[in-house]
């Protein structure tokens, strides 16, 4: 269990705490309790690296000057990967008010400090139930069949438009390059899956805050897979643009390219992709009608439609929840 401090750097203009803060908080969390795990048995040592991250809600705003604590659980393994629960909780440590913020599940690989391209077995967890095993089982098959999907829609780029009108996809798109520094990585020299996922966050809070021009908040994320590792010196392109919009929210795809040019050239790759949904807010901090997305070519038409149907997808899920809860 670990626990930070908001202060302004962490925040948006609002006071509420970055999105991406949060979940490279969520992700050293999961790193730490990982690798601890891989080398918990003699064997040659490892880093855990993060391959997944699961949706991921945004239950309620962290603001400057709370605490946030992250617990995370070990809640499967497989022969070579590793199922971390982490859990956020935020405290007004003037009133002793405390929140749960955020609940994630993350998958990790554990990779040799002697090859970074090698993944070695992880060892077994000790399960309190048989049914905890089974259903772990059935979690691990459906994300590993989820990301090869992901990984073969993969191919799409975004490119600039001139002169484009308001609330189309081209008018709030926006792309952000960084070049990959020791600071960013570990000690394998691959970038952090927290750091990748902050620069996400902030790509895609610019295209929400762009389209509605108001305070926006992250309200979800959709599962973020990482493809490829990034290495030291690579450059990376964070691309987004808005794919959905319901009368509350907007959805946004964010992808991240890797050129490594450095010690090794090689083409541009597709590292990272996941959409992120916002929210907008007034200066009260309540939610505001979201300007409807104007789709332009059959391919933004198409987006818009697969959009949808992850929101009603989703929407219907949290309706199921609801009802025993209603029923109580």
């Amino acid at each position: 269990m670990a626990a930070w401090f908001m202060s302004p750097d962490d925040a948006n203009i609002a006071g509420n705490v970055h999105g991406g803060t949060i979940l490279k908080m969520i992700e050293e969390a999961g790193a730490i309790i990982s690798t601890r795990h891989c080398n918990s048995q003699p064997g040659e040592p490892c880093v855990a690296a993060l391959a997944r991250v699961e949706r991921t809600d945004f239950l309620s705003p962290m603001c400057i000057g709370e605490v946030a604590t992250v617990s995370a659980e070990i809640t499967y393994t497989s022969r070579r990967s590793v199922e971390v629960q982490v859990n956020v909780l935020s405290e007004n440590i003037l009133t002793g008010a405390k929140k749960v913020t955020n609940r994630a599940t993350l998958w990790y690989v554990p990779l040799s400090l002697k090859n970074v391209d090698k993944v070695l077995e992880v060892p077994p967890v000790q399960y309190m139930r048989k049914e905890q095993e089974e259903e772990g089982k059935k979690r691990y098959e459906q994300q590993k069949l989820e990301r090869l999907e992901t990984k073969q829609r993969n191919g799409d780029m975004i490119f600039p438009v001139i002169n484009p009108e308001p609330y189309t996809v081209g008018y709030s798109q926006s792309s952000l390059i960084h070049l990959v520094g020791p600071s960013d990585c570990t000690l394998l020299g691959f970038v952090h899956g927290g750091v990748t996922m902050k620069l996400m966050d902030e790509v895609a809070g610019i295209v929400a805050a762009r389209h509605c021009k108001t305070n926006i908040v992250t309200a979800s994320v959709d599962a973020i897979n990482f493809h490829e590792k990034i290495k030291k010196g690579c450059v990376i392109t964070i691309s987004g643009r808005m794919t959905f919009t319901s009368n509350k929210s907007m959805e946004i795809e964010v992808f991240v390219d890797a050129d490594p040019f450095v010690d090794e050239p090689q083409e541009r790759y597709r590292a990272v992709s996941a959409f992120f949904t916002y929210v907008s807010l007034s200066k009260e901090g309540k939610p505001l009608p979201v300007p409807q997305l104007v789709t332009e070519t059959e391919d933004e038409k198409k987006r818009f439609e697969e959009g949808k149907g992850r929101y009603l997808q989703t929407k219907a899920k949290r309706q199921v929840h609801l009802q025993p809860l209603a029923q109580q």
